[in-house]
């Protein structure tokens, strides 16, 4: 019987899960210490000030259980959502996991006799545990952070895990999948690690068997950069209507580290994200393109931190949000700044386009500054489709809906600007675009 969410308040159940995966001792103590945080913590609610405006009162964790090792084999290609950001590339490399269990790995002989490492996270811990050993003890994410944090650190089945050495750099994009089919459950821990001067762009999304279905996704994901590395990631959310969404992202910089980071959150009926990138060296450098879009009654919260801990850094995080229906978006972002983090340069800022009256967008930017010497900014706006724009593209040609869809590409073509990989521009630029087209 599959260890079930409801039943890991009880030891004996969380024991049986982890004689199941075959990891080193230094591993399951690491699963251990996070399981004492997730029974001590509490359920999240609207007590919380982080959670105020994000309600999971309706998410029900004994529909889900913890995903078994794989006995049965893993679904087949065929059975697979299709993949949007591989779609036309030339990748070097690609993993694919599917309702918690690895389905496929490939890395280009090149680049696997660079020493580069890419594949699945459980076969990787098992396969060469010891080389990863210092990473994954290092908990860049924090397990006591809430009750989610914890779950996805004690009980996850699967992930990706990327290890570019040193000096190597990776000119093809790798592409990571995940997959998952109505009612199953996604506990997840990813790891990308790229050691001094090392550089990669990664590709990874995720969706659904069934555009409607329903899940849950918990995970981690964990981006440690060594001095002098520089990572292209791009983080496409596409999960089904009904699946929840619960995930800790966080980034480390060392010194002179460079990081593009571009998410794009579409899919999921309800989806609360943490996003912290530390700043830990000086002269690290980050951006992060945000692309948020929502509809009929899905829920989607951004809980963005950029912490410089270092001199002469440099964040840069834009959001842009779109909703329609009775759809919701909360964005909270906070620059930290201490105080030695002299000549930091910081700024966020969070756009908003309401196509509906009943949609509704909290946003909350912050600002929490120790240093005396930095430049720090923020900014938010909240706004509609111009009436006047929409019949002055009428008076040339132009329906109203055609006249929204072009004002609704507009809105988001700053972020698509800052993209720096042709193909994924394109991928973001139709999805956004096929959705637009049902607006009325």
């Amino acid at each position: 019987m599959e260890p079930t969410i409801a039943t890991c308040p009880d030891t004996e159940a969380f024991n049986a899960f982890l004689r199941t995966r075959g990891e080193p001792a230094w591993l399951l103590e690491n699963r251990r210490r996070a399981w004492e945080s997730y029974r001590a913590l509490p359920w999240p609610d609207r007590g919380d000030e982080e959670w105020s405006r994000t309600d999971i009162r309706q998410f029900r964790p004994r529909q889900f259980s913890i995903p078994p090792a794989a006995v049965d084999g893993p679904p087949g290609f065929t059975d697979m959502p299709s993949a949007t950001l591989a779609d036309g590339v030339d990748l070097g490399g690609q993993v694919i996991v599917a309702n918690g269990r690895p389905v496929a790995t490939g890395l280009a002989d090149k680049w696997h006799a660079c020493g580069v490492v890419f594949g699945e996270l459980s076969e990787a811990t098992r396969n060469g545990g010891d080389r990863l050993r210092p990473y994954l003890e290092r908990r860049v994410v924090d397990p006591g952070y809430d009750k989610f944090a914890a779950l996805a650190t004690a009980c996850w089945s699967t992930g990706h895990l990327l290890l570019v050495p040193r000096g190597v750099a990776v000119t093809e994009p790798l592409h990571a999948f995940s997959g998952l089919a109505d009612g199953q459950t996604d506990l997840s821990r990813s790891v990308v690690i790229l050691e001094e001067g090392a550089e990669a762009t990664l590709l990874c999304e995720t969706a659904s068997f069934d555009e409607s279905g329903g899940g849950l996704h918990c995970g981690t994901l964990e981006l440690i950069l060594q001095p002098a590395a520089r990572l292209r990631i791009v983080h496409l959310q596409n999960w089904g209507r009904s699946t929840w969404h619960f995930a800790h992202h966080k980034a480390v910089l060392a010194r002179d580290a460079s990081l593009q980071w571009t998410v794009a959150a579409m899919g999921s009926r309800l989806a609360k994200v943490n996003q912290h990138v530390a700043l830990l060296e000086s002269g690290a450098d980050c951006q992060v393109n945000g692309v948020i879009f929502t509809e009929g009654k899905q829920h989607i919260a951004y809980h963005t931190l950029q912490h410089h801990m270092a001199p002469r850094g440099r964040s840069d995080f834009l959001y842009k949000s779109a909703l329609q229906e009775k759809s919701r978006t909360v964005w909270r972002g906070m620059i930290k700044v201490d105080p030695d983090a002299q000549q930091t340069d910081g700024y966020q800022r969070n756009d908003t386009l309401m196509l509906s009256d009943s949609a509704r967008a909290d946003s909350i930017p912050g600002l929490e500054i120790q240093a005396d010497n930095v430049r720090c900014t923020h900014g938010s706006t909240t706004g509609r489709v111009d009436d006047e724009q929409v019949f002055y593209a009428q008076c040339r040609g132009f329906t109203r809906k055609e006249a929204t869809r072009a004002i609704v590409a507009g809105f988001f073509q700053q972020i698509f600007d800052r993209i720096t990989i042709g193909s994924v521009r394109d991928a973001l630029g139709l999805a956004i675009a096929k959705r637009v087209r049902a607006y009325e």
